[in-house]
């Protein structure tokens, strides 16, 4: 806990762990906590970064140009230690970059920034994929923080919503609970118009993930309590899962996903990748803003 850094505006304080540039804190004035408590009962992790992959590949192996390479669930940014390349009171930027332990499981050149900056009572977060070589650079990108449930303000945790920008009526995917792969069928979406009341019977079956999500933004609190609205201009996707039973929620905008079931191609191939060309780079934003005991915007 010692290596937290401290961020602040006045309204937010925010505190990010070097290791892995990992959101761990996010408080009001009055000290009222809106991540999880990483109870490790069921779940440690606070906001995790998730590159070069999102998700599981089959066998947990990247397969590129008849190679294979072992990579887990996720990638290793969660993993790795970023350095501070600047900070002042209410924002801090980190970098991580290729080395030789990476490239053993990802062979590739890349510079990953990672900037939180607060605002008032939004906390604002960018990453950028830089790609420094000459060959192309192929990744996929997801954010995957845990927000407390229920939130601050003292509305019951059944009480709780999410309420997105657009009507979403598509159907929903799962992930294997035994490999984590994408199935093939999609299941009837239980968001109702815009609404999806939460519970934590939607989560017996491991996340729920939209391949395609219309919305690029979410409010997500309860009537008579704390509300946080969720902008993520720059990812297509969306996984929201928990483990039930614990108290929180991650909301996880994604530009990417785990590998199909029955997907053994060329890690080029796997659908949710893109690529950067020599000297390109890539930015994913998220916001969230804090709106202490109002009520929806959406």
């Amino acid at each position: 806990m010692s290596d937290l850094l401290t961020i602040s505006s006045g309204a937010l304080t925010a505190q990010i762990n070097p290791l892995g540039a990992e959101l761990w804190s996010l408080a009001d004035r009055q000290g009222r906590e809106y991540m999880t408590d990483a109870d490790p009962a069921f779940w440690a992790g606070h906001a995790p970064l998730l590159f070069p992959v999102v998700g599981s590949l089959t066998e947990d192996k990247l397969r590129l140009d008849g190679e294979e390479y072992p990579l887990a669930r996720h990638g290793f940014a969660r993993r790795s230690r970023f350095a501070v390349t600047e900070q002042g009171e209410s924002f801090v930027r980190f970098r991580l970059t290729d080395s030789a332990e990476t490239r053993a499981v990802y062979p590739f050149v890349f510079a990953l920034d990672m900037a939180f900056c607060l605002d008032g009572s939004t906390l604002a977060m960018e990453a950028k994929v830089f790609n420094p070589g000459d060959a192309p650079l192929p990744f996929s990108f997801g954010y995957h923080p845990a927000f407390a449930w229920p939130l601050p303000g003292g509305a019951e945790k059944s009480a709780h919503k999410l309420v997105f920008a657009e009507p979403e009526p598509q159907d929903v995917r799962r992930v294997g609970k035994a490999d984590g792969l994408l199935q093939p069928e999609g299941e009837p979406t239980p968001v109702q118009g815009r609404e999806l009341a939460l519970s934590e019977s939607l989560f017996t079956a491991d996340a729920l993930i939209w391949t395609d999500l219309a919305s690029r933004a979410l409010s997500y609190g309860a009537d008579g309590g704390a509300w946080l609205d969720i902008a993520f201009p720059d990812t297509p996707m969306l996984g929201l899962w928990q483990v039930p039973g614990a108290r929180y929620i991650c909301i996880e905008p994604w530009a990417g996903h785990a590998d199909p079931a029955g997907f053994a191609g060329d890690f080029r191939d796997k659908p949710g990748v893109m690529e950067l060309g020599a000297g390109q780079r890539r930015c994913f934003r998220i916001d969230v803003t804090v709106r202490e005991d109002a009520s929806c915007i959406y």
